[in-house]
């Protein structure tokens, strides 16, 4: 079965579909795959500063999370907020 072309906002379509193949998000996989492509960004250095998700409360990740858009959120215990942060 041939791959769907994810379309042109997808500039490196090679790791998109690696990514996908793992189990990554649509999202997640395109903005890695964008990242990738663009020259000016490295994906692969760490990020910011920020303390890791285990050191913040409940009431910061579930605020996180609604920030984002994650369903079902009322319902998850810290870390199932946590692992759905990570796979956003």
């Amino acid at each position: 079965m041939a791959k769907k072309d994810p379309g042109p906002q997808v500039k490196d379509n090679e790791t998109y579909e690696a990514l996908r193949d793992e189990g990554a998000s649509k999202e997640k996989a395109a903005r890695i795959a964008n990242a990738q492509a663009n020259d000016s960004q490295s994906p692969s250095k760490k990020g910011g500063e920020s303390p890791p998700y285990e050191d913040w409360t409940k009431d910061d990740l579930y605020e996180r999370a609604q920030e984002i858009g994650i369903e079902g959120r009322s319902d998850m215990d810290k870390d199932a907020l946590i692992e759905a942060l990570r796979n956003h």
